[in-house]
């Protein structure tokens, strides 16, 4: 069963809230909210301008905009202007920004006063038109005020354009192959997750008062706390950034019913809290994704808290969720559950794509009305990714008799920080430019808080001397925090197949020894 009801355009689906419920708290922040009546308004006067300026037909507004009601009403008077929306990490460092600017071909960005420095020169080589939203009361004079074009009748009206089908944002994730790539997301995808699984299998609606600490840019939140709350007609809060103490007072207040996290997150309220802690009043549940959950956290979050914890797996391709486990009936322990309506999935042998056995390990691949239309401008990409219909996850997992799928390991050499997704080329694009660096390797660590957190096996040029402070300094210069090598290991050579590519397998394993103490 799914509802299909609340798979509709955009602008439909505020139309239908600011009718039915004006008044209604739709996004808070912690410097203020807006109600149904004013998200229309204010995202049809933004969309307006956006017109005005010949942003629509599919050209791309980037938005680089802390986790805050700006950010929705920015995404969303994007879409209602047929342009497509480009969310990009608020903290990301300027190559990071830059590439993700060129690559969508923005024709504007969204940002603050706060970010105007690092990306005015970017901005102006490569044309595009700049929205500030005024944080620090520095916003240059010449540039636009957000608050005043949300603010201010545009002298046509936004197209709000009925489609469902077209890309309507690129989430860029990490790659295995380099550069990160940008996943092209559908409406009617992204809300099919919330009409088949959210509505339908988590039983949630309009009553529920959702808080949001994952980070917007990402597919989770986009699909989890931004979507669904607008075609539910429900609440969210947004925080900036996630803290402990913070999330721990605001599910104390009593005014939230549903938290989504990542396993990171599940582990600092535990570690923060005494296992005689009182429940937290009206939450009735919790859920995990971004990363594999290990059950027994979900054992003691759930006895601690007396709340459900459910686990689920997917990833941005499939437009987040693909499988979930359900607050009501069985669940089998480290399962992410079943997959929801309309999906169709397998598990394969990788080498010759036969169905494999149950309880056999295989790669996971689905089929249905929630994959990608492909990556942007990477047509071999999407190839390689999706063949016959079938999206190839790279994900090793297995069925059990009954259907509930446990995620084993995988395929890909992504490293999953935190539920924070890191290509391991990515990080070695940037260590080999430092001077003195001959070759290197990024592999996953394990780590009990993060999950996984990336390091770096170098090899150095002769007669090469290099820190490790130096060089993890010069990693923060061009990568995202989440993605800067914890830890340098120097290596006589970094191991390599005869046509190039790294074995990792043997790094891992050398990594081991020095975990253990060895050498």
């Amino acid at each position: 069963m799914i509802r299909k009801d609340l798979i509709a355009p955009l602008p439909e689906l505020l139309r239908r809230q600011a009718e039915a419920r004006p008044d209604k708290v739709a996004f808070s922040d912690d410097s203020g909210e807006v109600s149904y009546r004013d998200l229309y308004r204010t995202t049809a006067n933004l969309a307006g301008h956006l017109a005005e300026w010949g942003i629509g037909d599919g050209r791309a507004v980037a938005v680089m905009l802390p986790n805050s009601v700006p950010w929705i009403q920015a995404c969303f008077a994007a879409v209602r202007a047929g342009a497509i929306a480009v969310p990009i990490n608020y903290d990301a460092p300027l190559a990071e920004v830059a590439y993700r600017l060129e690559d969508a071909g923005c024709r504007v960005l969204v940002t603050t006063d706060e970010r105007y420095a690092l990306v005015r020169d970017t901005v102006l080589a490569l044309g595009i038109s700049l929205i500030l939203v005024d944080r620090a009361g520095h916003a240059p004079v010449g540039e636009a005020r957000f608050s005043e074009l949300a603010a201010e009748a545009p002298g046509r009206a936004a197209p709000d354009p009925d489609r469902l089908h077209d890309p309507a944002f690129i989430v860029y994730t990490s790659g295995t192959t380099g550069r990160a790539k940008g996943v092209l997301l559908t409406l009617h995808g992204i809300l099919w997750v919330t009409a088949s699984c959210w509505a339908v299998r988590m039983g949630l609606t309009e009553d529920d008062r959702f808080l949001s600490t994952v980070p917007l840019f990402h597919s989770y939140a986009l699909n989890t706390t931004v979507l669904t709350v607008v075609a539910l007609g429900a609440s969210a809060r947004l925080c900036e950034r996630f803290s402990t103490q913070e999330t721990i007072r605001l599910l104390e207040s009593g005014e939230f019913t549903f938290f989504p996290g990542v396993p990171t997150q599940y582990h600092y309220l535990l570690n923060a809290t005494g296992p005689d802690h009182p429940p937290f009043p009206n939450l009735r549940m919790c859920i995990t994704g971004g990363a594999v959950m290990a059950a027994s956290v979900v054992d003691a979050f759930e006895k601690r808290f007396q709340v459900p914890l459910l686990d689920g797996y997917g990833i941005t391709e499939t437009s987040t969720f693909v499988a979930m486990n359900a607050p009501a009936g069985g669940r089998v322990p480290g399962s992410c559950g079943l997959p929801f309506a309309g999906l169709c999935v397998r598990i394969v042998d990788p080498a010759d794509g036969r169905d494999v056995e149950p309880e056999t390990v295989g790669e996971l691949i689905v089929r249905g009305p929630t994959i990608m239309p492909g990556y942007h401008n990477k047509p071999e990409e999407t190839a390689s990714a999706i063949r016959d219909g079938w999206y190839h996850t790279g994900d090793l997992a297995r069925f059990d008799r009954d259907g509930f799928i446990t995620i084993t390991g995988r395929l890909k050499e992504l490293i999953i920080r935190g539920g924070q997704n890191i290509a391991p080329a990515e990080i070695e694009e940037v260590v080999v430019r430092h001077e003195g660096i001959a070759d290197c390797a990024a592999v996953a660590c394990p780590h009990a808080e993060l999950g996984e957190v990336p390091v770096v096996f170098v090899a150095l040029a002769p007669d090469a001397e290099i820190s490790a402070e130096a060089l993890i300094a010069h990693c923060r210069t061009y990568l995202s925090a989440y993605k800067v090598p914890e830890a340098v290991h120097v290596v006589p050579d970094i191991p390599r197949t005869g046509s190039g590519k790294i074995m990792r397998f043997q790094l891992i394993e050398k990594l081991k020894d020095i975990r253990a103490g060895g050498s």
